[in-house]
């Protein structure tokens, strides 16, 4: 069935995983102790970090929810509190310019090609809304934002499920069968099938650099880049 609508993740689909991992995540790292101390009475903040310190016990001074949370930065957990966190963080080192987001070369063409043919455009990531959009805000390819229709993060349910991929279908008001979801990780793309989404497998060289073939694509069409997605 022809797709009206792409899903896609970010990390290691439209953008490399070292970036998120070499950038990224020790920008935040460093930055935690002092953000939680300067910004720790504000509300957007600290009803993550009550979540955070409620989790791991009860009340507790917030020295111990930014240690906890910078290992959890370590453990690359996909926690919605810590994710919510990371992107105040990260907002910051995009509006002082210390770094731009990554994007493979030919992604923001590709986009803007689907985007010119009517394709709708998702995204669904474990960053959260707010750092998706600062993501392809300012990205190395300019201000993609435009390109997008809406945002989806782990709020709606973990990636490995798939009733968060039937919440998102419902969300959209378009067909499973007509919605397309790219990733890297064949985990996700299984359990969007099983919500009845067509899949692609982006097994990009620079992060995966022994192709995964045969059984390690679990069915699903393998592409090595965004010009080799057919629709």
């Amino acid at each position: 069935m022809q797709p009206r609508v792409i899903l896609t993740d970010i990390e290691g689909t439209t953008s490399s995983i070292s970036f998120v991992k070499n950038v990224l995540f020790p920008y935040a790292r460093q930055a935690l102790p002092g953000f939680i101390a300067a910004h720790g009475e504000q509300p957007q903040v600290r009803r993550w970090l009550d979540a955070v310190a409620t989790e791991i016990g009860g009340a507790c001074q917030d020295s111990v929810v930014a240690e906890t949370l910078q290992g959890w930065i370590d453990q690359d957990r996909k926690h919605t509190a810590l994710k919510a966190l990371q992107g105040m963080i990260w907002e910051t080192g995009y509006r002082n310019g210390d770094y731009k987001a990554h994007f493979y070369p030919e992604v923001a063409a590709v986009l803007k090609g689907w985007h010119a043919a009517g394709l709708a455009l998702y995204v669904y990531s474990s960053g959260s809304v707010p750092a998706q959009k600062q993501f392809f805000g300012f990205s190395e390819a300019g201000d993609l934002t435009a390109l997008v229709s809406g945002w989806f993060d782990t709020e709606i349910g973990g990636k490995r499920e798939a009733d968060s991929y039937r919440r998102i279908v419902a969300a959209i008001g378009v067909p499973a069968a007509e919605i397309v979801f790219l990733s890297d990780v064949v985990e996700e793309l299984d359990a969007a099938r099983e919500a009845g989404l067509q899949t692609r497998l982006l097994d990009r060289l620079d992060d995966y650099p022994l192709p995964r073939s045969g059984d390690a694509t679990h069915g699903h069409d393998r592409v090595e880049n965004f010009q080799q997605i057919t629709l």
